[in-house]
């Protein structure tokens, strides 16, 4: 099932970069970017998280929060970080379970092979202060994408 601008958030509950638990529900009253992407630390997902650090400041006055979503693992998640000094959180989805929540998994041919390697598809989706799907931006400009959410925030 594909999730459109209204639908209800899938909830959740993970681990973030520094081990610590995080849960979509803490976050209601407040924004929420949440994207999805294929893979740490490879060229187009490192523009992605880029951008969003380099503006998380004006995100953040926004009222929103930044929540990057892959299914590599903590450690992974953490050279990351480190590397490229991100200033938010990475969730751990090693099974793919939130990916698969929010049709980020396995969507059209080339969606089905990232799937098949276990790596979600580049989706974002900004969530509202009720917890309700606001804008979905299906096909980011990894370079710009913090400009692409801070117009939709």
């Amino acid at each position: 099932m594909k999730l459109k601008i209204g639908d209800p958030a899938p909830m959740f509950t993970a681990t973030t970069t520094d081990g610590s638990t995080v849960h979509l529900a803490d976050y209601l009253g407040k924004k929420v970017v949440l994207y999805f992407y294929p893979m740490d630390d490879t060229p187009g997902c490192t523009k992605q998280a880029c951008s969003l650090r380099d503006h998380h400041g004006e995100i953040r006055d926004c009222g929103a929060a930044v929540l990057g979503v892959s299914t590599q693992d903590a450690a992974s998640h953490q050279r990351f970080t480190a590397k490229y000094q991100l200033n938010f959180p990475l969730i751990v989805d090693s099974d793919g379970a939130i990916g698969k929540a929010y049709g980020a998994m396995g969507d059209g041919f080339l969606g089905a092979a990232m799937n098949l390697m276990g790596m979600a598809s580049r989706i974002t989706f900004i969530i509202d202060e009720n917890g309700h799907i606001a804008h979905i931006i299906d096909k980011p400009d990894c370079a710009h994408h913090a400009e692409e959410v801070l117009k939709l925030l």
